[in-house]
C-alpha cells in the first residue's frame, strides 16, 4: 500500500510530466514565444526550440515510466539550467513573446522558480519516495 509521503510524489510526478508534455508541444504549436525568448547570442533558434520541445515531452514522458524516470529527470535538470539564459534574457529585456502586458516583476519571479522546478524534478524523478532506513555498522 502506498505511503501518503510517495502517494503525493505519484501526484506531484503527474502534475509536472503533464507540465513538461504540455510545454513541449506548444514549442511546435507557438514556436515565437520561445524564439523569441532566446538570447540573441545563441545560434540555431529553430534547432535549439525543437529540440527543447522533444526533449520536454521526452522528459514528462520519462517521468511516469519507472525504468526511464531516472534518465528522465536528470535531462529535464539539465534542460532545466540550459534554459535559464533565455529566463533571463526575457527579464532583462521587460517582455515576454506571447505575453506583452505581463508586468516586469513577474518576469524577474519567474527567475526564483527555475530552482523550484529542479527541486520539483529531483522530489518526483530521482528522490526515493521510501525513507531509507540508517543500518549501524556491522
Amino acid at each position: 500500500m502506498p505511503t501518503p509521503s510517495s502517494r503525493k510524489q505519484s501526484i506531484a510526478r503527474w502534475v509536472l510530466a503533464l507540465f513538461f508534455i504540455v510545454a513541449g508541444i506548444n514549442h511546435f504549436l507557438a514556436p515565437e514565444i520561445y524564439l523569441g525568448m532566446m538570447p540573441a547570442w545563441l545560434p540555431f533558434k529553430d534547432a535549439a526550440n525543437l529540440i527543447s520541445g522533444i526533449a520536454e515531452i521526452a522528459g514528462g514522458l520519462g517521468l511516469l515510466l519507472p525504468r526511464f524516470r531516472r534518465p528522465a529527470a536528470w535531462g529535464l535538470i539539465a534542460l532545466l539550467v540550459a534554459i535559464f539564459p533565455a529566463n533571463i534574457q526575457v527579464a532583462l529585456q521587460g517582455h515576454m513573446p506571447g505575453l506583452e502586458n505581463a508586468p516586469p516583476a513577474l518576469l524577474w519571479l519567474r527567475l526564483v522558480f527555475q530552482p523550484v522546478f529542479i527541486a520539483w524534478v529531483w522530489w518526483t524523478g530521482l528522490a526515493s519516495a521510501k525513507p531509507r532506513k540508517l543500518t549501524p555498522p556491522a
